[in-house]
């Protein structure tokens, strides 16, 4: 973008802000949905596909979250050349697609392939309505509406199961064709009500090539995760599989270093704060993809409820997301000093709510005195860290590189994602399990580790106190970017 980005020719009229920032974000929403969605449908789609294993069913998740990452750069790339309210509904369109695709497969591979479909479509809107919403939201409402944004992506993914759980009463499918009517009248809105914006400054073609070495990377570490316990961790087969993906992660490095649009704008990691963000990030998904897939199993595995009961029983997490991501977490910010210490405690927080359920897990079912006191603390957790890690990661960004960047740490959430499920699935499926129940506790001291270790790297690398910005250099704009940090709650 260039150093006016972003700038956008408005033909909004007089819809209100809140309208368009409610209609952004159901591109967000959805992509989080579907990241997890499918959780409670996996008994069915093992049945209707006769007996596929846990391992197998992974790739439905990790296959989808794999193309969202590769995607969401160069996607964000051709959205400032292209238009971003082309972008956004072309993404809309596709991901609807996929939708459709999705619900008529007749196998399960056939299903991982349709899920890439939906994640093309996902990671091309994802980028696109972040830099349409910060083209439409007044400076002075910018923090809160990327609070409502981020806010609603993590609301989306927690609210999965809960929707996923009720779908699946009817037809394990409508998981996935619940999304036609929402993305058809996501169309429609877009095109009617959001002004076009593109960066017309924008030169060059984004670095495909690095694109798919990335994913093949990510697919490749997914796959040694989820089938080294069956190969053994020191076979053949596991360092083979390893060796590639860090081949293919160097050579996307190398890309990623002499390419004019890299998948990675390696300059941008030389910040603290935005270098912080990402590997805090990526361990944050990770603890957070393993606790919800973990739940969803532990409920119907272990306790048998039903998936309806199940979805319900995580509800009251995800109720707790959107009031504490938009009310509490920025005032947190301005009465603590900044962003990275609201992420610093909301990583605590989970890593808390984990420990009580480890304490109290059992194979008697005991919701209201066992779980939902862990989960109702989660759900606190998610809201104080993930709008606060895009803000805290954002506040070293210039103006023009805010597109770029928050793409970046949106690939960080996709990444560690496919890291914990893989990881759990590793845990779940391995072939000397002896007892179910421990088989979970190993689980949850696995995302409590992973929560407590992004908690260490926030306290580590990210600005835990504002200050004021130097001037020149990489913080050129950098005073309306830490006003996002901290929740300007003025």
């Amino acid at each position: 973008m260039g150093h006016d980005a972003p700038a956008v020719r408005t033909t909004a009229g007089s819809t209100s802000t809140g309208v368009l920032v409610a209609v952004l974000s159901l591109a967000v929403f959805m992509s989080s949905l579907d990241l997890f969605i499918v959780n409670l449908a996996f008994p069915y789609i093992s049945r209707s596909y006769h007996g596929t294993d846990l391992g197998s069913l992974s790739w439905v998740l990790n296959g989808y979250t794999i193309a969202f990452a590769a995607v969401l750069v160069p996607a964000g790339r051709w959205a400032d050349r292209v238009g971003r309210r082309r972008m956004l509904v072309a993404g809309l369109a596709v991901f609807s697609a996929g939708s459709l695709l999705c619900g008529l497969a007749p196998g399960v591979w056939w299903l991982v392939g349709a899920r890439l479909v939906q994640a093309l479509g996902a990671g091309a809107m994802v980028p696109a309505s972040l830099s349409l919403l910060l083209a439409v939201a007044p400076p002075a409402g910018r923090a809160r509406a990327i609070g409502t944004w981020s806010a609603l992506g993590a609301l989306g993914a927690a609210c999965g199961p809960v929707i996923g759980g009720a779908l699946v009463e009817i037809d394990w499918r409508w998981v996935f064709w619940v999304n036609l009517p929402v993305g058809m009248a996501a169309v429609a809105l877009v095109s009617r009500l959001l002004p076009e914006s593109r960066d017309e400054t924008a030169r060059g073609r984004p670095d495909l090539i690095g694109a798919v070495l990335l994913a093949l990377s990510a697919a490749l570490v997914a796959l040694c995760v989820v089938e080294a316990p069956a190969w053994g961790w020191t076979s053949g087969k596991a360092a083979a599989t390893l060796a590639a993906a860090a081949i293919g992660a160097a050579g996307m490095l190398f890309r990623s270093s002499r390419h004019t649009e890299p998948v990675i704008e390696l300059g941008l990691l030389r910040s603290r704060g935005f270098s912080g963000a990402f590997v805090a990030s990526v361990l944050y998904y990770a603890a957070f993809g393993a606790f919800v897939l973990s739940s969803v199993e532990f409920l119907t595995g272990v306790w048998h409820y039903s998936p309806i009961r199940a979805g319900l029983a995580i509800g009251p997490g995800p109720l707790a997301v959107l009031p504490v991501a938009r009310l509490v977490a920025p005032r947190l910010a301005t009465r603590l000093g900044g962003a990275g210490r609201v992420a610093l405690a909301g990583c605590a927080t989970n890593a808390g709510a984990q420990l009580l359920w480890l304490w109290r897990i059992g194979a008697t079912p005991g919701y209201l005195a066992h779980l939902l006191p862990a989960q109702l603390l989660g759900g606190v957790g998610v809201g104080l860290t993930i709008p606060s890690l895009l803000a805290a990661g954002s506040a070293s960004l210039s103006p023009d590189r805010f597109g770029t960047g928050s793409g970046i740490l949106n690939l960080a959430r996709q990444l560690g994602t496919v890291l914990g499920v893989a990881a759990l699935v590793a845990i779940l499926s391995r072939p000397d399990a002896a007892e179910p129940l421990a088989d979970f506790r190993h689980g949850i001291v696995m995302i409590v580790s992973f929560f407590a270790t992004a908690g260490l790297a926030c306290a580590a690398l990210l600005p835990l106190a504002r200050r004021a910005p130097a001037g020149g250099g990489d913080v050129a704009g950098a005073p309306e970017v830490a006003r996002l940090a901290v929740g300007d709650a003025r």
